[in-house]
């Protein structure tokens, strides 16, 4: 069965437990609803009394305009009868006209004082709904009452819901339905998105790290999905990296283990100082093998899995490459190191961490060291938008099938694994791996020397932090 095939068989037996949070379709269907619904009819209150108060005075100027005349026709009907008889002219006057009129006392009405100002100045009073309009009778301490005039208000019209209230619920079902609708089609989509992002979660909550997100629909969540998914795969190689270091480690730990248990039996039967100080330098020479392991291991993980942060900085390349190759020098005394920086324009300055691109460059140097014969070359270029700088030996070099698999961990190739060589084959694979925080690569190739080529490539300006 192959990898592919074993994935598809977990994820087709695997099944989900029951979900049993507080959510479900309906329910966020149902909230949203609410919210919506009840943001609109704040809305329209909010708009309705707005609006009601601006255009107040200008309706109640239209109303006062147009019932002027209705009132002073009532009025000299009323002067032109004694007074004893104007309750019956009134009551009279009243069966003629669709809203009511009366007559009463002054004293009897309270209105606010912009209204009473009117009223007793002879204009036309209204009241604060607007349809009940009051005049004081000439010369009298009487008012003449008119209204209501909506149908609502009047007494004679209440019969069965009003037509305006029954138009206002029509229409607020119609609104009703409508953004039911509206939410349905937006909230069911999401929902379908959500449940599929919460059902990768949940396979990768318990340790199905193979499970991913499907495309989400929703635009809103896409994002979302592909954060969750780069996490998820993230996870999965960190979870392998892990277990690549644990199995690689243990390996190659017990090579030295092994050798100095043999070494301390054999210097606890010898009685000979010379075999025993040979066998001191041995275990000696073992504790520094497994020191470097430890060291390299925690450096190689230590990128792989926290990403230290980078503190770019703004660095002039031909001093900063001089200042590498002299730290290494001693270490290849016996061959002839150069710097070529002829190909850079003058005083170029590049983007780096001078915490982390000085373990590339070491690694990439020690390695040179370790396999050429005579000749190592540290060169530099401009290629686009990049800086490259090659490492150049005169070795034997690395066939072009295995060029990509050095830079993986614990990697040697067969000609380097004589114990002479050192190594553990993670100087390559750091080297790549501080390459790629700096938005670059590492990678190998030919060598004009005839041996292995090592570069590295990123990009000549980032945003840069000083450190």
């Amino acid at each position: 069965m192959t990898g592919n095939n074993k994935l598809l068989a977990i994820l087709g037996n695997y099944k989900p437990a029951p979900w049993r949070g507080r959510y479900s379709l309906s329910r966020l269907f149902f909230n949203f609803y609410l919210l919506v619904m009840g943001s609109f009819v704040a809305i329209a209150i909010f708009a309705d009394f707005v609006i009601s108060t601006a255009v107040k005075g200008i309706t109640d100027d239209y109303t006062s305009r147009f019932m002027r005349g209705t009132v002073l026709l009532i009025e000299e009907e009323l002067f032109r009868k004694p007074r004893s008889e104007w309750p019956r002219t009134i009551e009279a006057l009243d069966r003629k006209f669709a809203y009511k009129l009366e007559i009463v006392d002054r004293w009897t009405l309270n209105l606010p004082a912009a209204q009473a100002e009117k009223l007793d100045g002879g204009e036309l009073a209204i009241d604060a709904q607007g349809d009940i309009i009051y005049h004081r009778l000439k010369q009298t301490p009487q008012i003449l009452v008119v209204g209501p005039i909506s149908p609502e208000r009047n007494p004679e019209y209440r019969r069965g819901m009003p037509l305006d209230l029954r138009i206002s619920l029509l229409t607020w079902s119609l609104i009703g339905v409508c953004l039911a609708i509206v939410v349905w089609l937006w909230v069911h989509p999401v929902w379908r998105d959500l449940e599929a992002m919460r059902q990768t979660a949940r396979a990768l909550g318990e340790g199905l790290f193979e499970a991913r997100a499907p495309i989400m629909r929703s635009s809103a969540f896409g994002p979302l999905a592909e954060t969750l998914n780069g996490m998820a795969e993230r996870i999965q190689r960190l979870i392998a990296t892990q277990k690549e270091l644990s199995c690689a480690i243990s390996h190659e730990l017990r090579t030295p283990i092994a050798r100095l248990r043999f070494a301390l039996e054999m210097l606890a039967e010898t009685h000979d100082a010379a075999e025993g100080e040979r066998l001191s330098r041995m275990m000696e020479s073992d504790l520094d093998e497994l020191d470097g392991l430890i060291d390299s291991s925690l450096t190689y993980a230590r990128f792989e899995r926290e990403q230290p942060e980078l503190h770019l900085a703004e660095v002039e390349i031909a001093p900063w490459l001089e200042e590498q190759v002299e730290g290494i020098r001693l270490l290849g005394r016996q061959l002839e190191l150069q710097v070529d920086t002829d190909a850079l324009p003058p005083q170029l300055r590049v983007d780096l961490d001078r915490r982390s691109m000085p373990y590339a460059m070491t690694n990439l140097l020690r390695n040179a060291i370790k396999y050429a014969r005579t000749r190592i070359r540290v060169n530099a270029e401009i290629v686009g938008d990049q800086i490259q700088v090659h490492v150049d030996d005169d070795g034997i070099g690395i066939p072009t099938g295995e060029r990509e698999r050095v830079f993986s961990a614990f990697t040697r190739l067969d000609r380097s694994r004589d114990r002479s060589t050192g190594g553990y084959g993670l100087g390559l694979a750091i080297a790549r791996l501080v390459l790629e925080q700096h938005s670059g690569t590492a990678f190998a190739g030919e060598s004009p020397l005839g041996g292995a080529r090592f570069t590295l490539s990123w990009p000549l300006s980032q945003n840069v932090t000083e450190s």
